[in-house]
């Protein structure tokens, strides 16, 4: 659900060509499948298509790859440190999602619906939701920043 809606609020915030959006696990699980069809089902019951979505899984190499990697939750944010352990300036561009929610108190992680029904799917959405666009808002004043000078 993450990247649908990080590339939706990137579009929304004229940002889609200047911002590139990668989605992977930190685990192996689930590589190649589809979404989940209840991630799909609250997608598209809100307007959005999850539809070519395909799950993969990071690699060390991304570390150097991105100016900024995303976990969802502490678990994911240990894997990702750990990936970036040793590299210079790492720490800083490693954050979770939620941090991007003014709303959000401090170390809130977005929580796996996947055991959980409709109302779990949901209150999800609404996470994510609020994350891309509190991301969305900090990369447009960023790059709008960029420009400034």
């Amino acid at each position: 659900m993450a990247e649908t809606l990080i590339r939706a609020e990137l579009a929304a915030a004229g940002l889609a060509d200047l911002v590139s959006v990668e989605s992977a696990g930190t685990g192996d699980w689930h590589v190649g499948e589809r979404m989940d069809r209840r991630a799909r089902a609250e997608l598209a019951r809100r307007g959005y298509d999850g539809s070519a979505h395909r799950a993969r899984q990071i690699g060390p190499h991304w570390i150097d790859q991105f100016d900024l990697l995303i976990a969802m939750d502490a678990s994911n944010l240990r894997n990702l440190q750990a990936m970036a352990a040793g590299k210079d300036g790492m720490t800083e561009r490693i954050r979770l999602f939620r941090s991007f929610d003014p709303a959000a108190p401090p170390g809130a992680s977005v929580p796996d619906p996947y055991g959980g029904g409709p109302d779990e799917f949901a209150a999800v959405f609404d996470m994510v939701l609020a994350a891309a666009r509190g991301l969305a808002a900090g990369l447009s004043d960023m790059l709008a920043g960029e420009g400034d000078g």
